[in-house]
């Protein structure tokens, strides 16, 4: 409220949302009571019963269904919010581990366990991550409902309940390695996402590329082969089996398969921008295009046109101007 938005709007950005739908009580009863994507037959219908072309009556329901999403001007604050959290947090993490000697060896991660003293910086970081990531959970339901939703609520899970369980079982050692590095890639994403809302295409082009190639190689390459190799291996042969050790260990294989999952989504995002010339669409949001040709769908479509990204985000996960919205 009182940084993030005057900063929009010294950058520009309107206070303006999408174009409004005409007034019609029909079609508005249709689309609080019945369906907001309705099918060719009920189409056909509506469309007798208005005396309106079927194309008009589908633009209809794509206005009335992007005139409830946030603005511009709010969508650029929570993301300012966030890369704010995800910056402040990651260099946080990163000034902490530099002196932590499991930072750079992770088998200190298992010596003298669970004997390992919690120091009130570690503290901390457990602390804000985990009410964060609440944070998130919560929010995830009164936020736009993306095509990822799924996903991103088995990673909130997962999540919470990794920070959650390494804290009671004072496994906070290799829970900050795991934190920091899922921070390190999470604020380009964002700063990516704030320069195309402000219209600095280049500037968010070159944040998505760098985000993206961050994003594969701390989650597909030092994850598993650093974080993964200690707990899956390293724990084994230092303190044995133990009997959380398939749970602890299912939950990190769990944010894996999630992470493979969004790679495969950025590398296709990224593939096409180099086609295009710009970052112009992701696969998981649910923010509708307003061109013409999007008008003439067939009836499996529903309305899941996607025109932007987050994350994200979500992939988190997750900017207006038809090419991101905000996680």
């Amino acid at each position: 409220r009182f940084i993030a938005k005057p900063c929009a709007i010294n950058l520009g950005i309107q206070d303006s949302g999408p174009h409004r739908a005409q007034p019609n009580a029909i079609l508005e009863k249709v689309f609080t009571s019945i369906t907001k994507s309705p099918d060719g037959k009920r189409l056909e219908g509506l469309s007798k019963q208005l005396d309106w072309d079927v194309r008009k009556i589908q633009r209809w329901f794509r206005h009335r269904r992007n005139q409830d999403k946030p603005t511009t001007l709010t969508k650029f604050c929570e993301s300012m919010w966030r890369f704010t959290f995800y910056l402040s947090i990651f260099f946080y993490g990163i000034r902490f581990l530099w002196t932590a000697p499991w930072f750079w060896d992770t088998r200190q991660c298992w010596y003298n366990y669970p004997f390992q003293p919690l120091t009130s910086r570690l503290y901390y970081y457990y602390i804000l991550e985990l009410a964060f990531y609440w944070s998130l959970m919560f929010s995830q339901f009164t936020d736009i409902k993306r095509k990822d939703f799924l996903i991103m609520f088995v990673h909130h899970l997962a999540t919470i309940g990794l920070i959650t369980f390494s804290y009671m079982n004072n496994m906070v050692r290799v829970g900050t390695l795991v934190l920091c590095l899922h921070d390190a890639s999470d604020f380009l994403l964002e700063a990516a996402k704030l320069a195309n809302y402000a219209k600095y295409q280049r500037l968010c082009d070159a944040f998505f590329m760098l985000f993206g190639v961050v994003f594969i190689v701390t989650r597909l390459g030092i994850y598993p082969f650093w974080i993964l190799n200690t707990t899956l291996f390293e724990s084994w042969e230092l303190i044995g089996p133990y009997p959380s050790w398939w749970l602890f260990n299912g939950l990190l294989v769990t944010l894996q398969v999630l992470h493979i999952i969004w790679s495969y989504l950025i590398i296709r995002t990224a593939s096409k921008a180099l086609v295009r010339g710009k970052v112009s669409k992701d696969d998981r949001s649910d923010v509708e295009s307003s061109s013409e040709e999007e008008d003439v769908t067939s009836n499996s479509t529903k309305g899941i046109f996607s025109t932007s990204s987050n994350g994200s985000n979500r992939l988190n996960g997750h900017v207006a101007g038809g090419q991101w919205t905000g996680e």
